[in-house]
């Protein structure tokens, strides 16, 4: 099976383990709260549907030039999956997302996950800098997305209204 990514990454309560369909029925509960969608549209997913989405997401994109990396969310202290963290990679540039399941939200997970993302791209991924598109009144995913080291931009795109927030690579110090 292709990699979904530049590996597994850990957190300090989370493991970040590539995509793989075999999470579909489990991701399928994660993901079944409609809260989840009031933002970004959208519904629950099926588990047979969401099994195929995790089918091609894993069989990488079309484009060459473009990579697809996804891994799901486990805590570490109860083994179970509450969210994923997903970048599409183009040269030096990713566009990051994040989703928590509901029952899990505001306990931190989503800023932890989207700063170890951040940093696992950055130092093995060669990403530079990181790109994430969130609604203006979604102030949780803009709070992870400062926390990841993202700032808002002011530009907006034109077919949602989301605002684009990037963020750098932080400098190697100089010895």
């Amino acid at each position: 099976m292709p990699t979904t990514g530049p590996g597994p990454f850990t957190t300090e309560r989370l493991d970040a383990l590539p995509l793989d369909p075999a999470y579909a029925d489990e991701m399928a509960a994660v993901l079944a709260d409609p809260a989840l969608y009031v933002f970004t549209g959208g519904g629950p997913p099926d588990p047979v549907a969401l099994r195929a989405r995790y089918e091609r997401q894993t069989a990488g994109s079309p484009d060459p030039g473009e990579r697809w990396w996804n891994w799901v969310l486990r805590v570490r202290a109860d083994g179970r999956l509450v969210g994923y963290v997903q970048a599409t990679v183009r040269g030096s540039c990713a566009e990051i997302a994040w989703v928590v399941g509901v029952p899990w939200q505001g306990r931190g997970y989503a800023a932890e996950a989207a700063k170890g993302l951040a940093a696992h791209l950055w130092s093995a991924g060669g990403v530079r800098t990181l790109v994430a598109h969130i609604h203006p009144g979604h102030a949780a995913s803009g709070a992870v997305a400062a926390a990841a080291g993202l700032a808002p931009t002011g530009e907006r795109r034109e077919e949602d209204g989301e605002q684009r927030w990037t963020g750098c690579a932080p400098r190697p110090p100089v010895l």
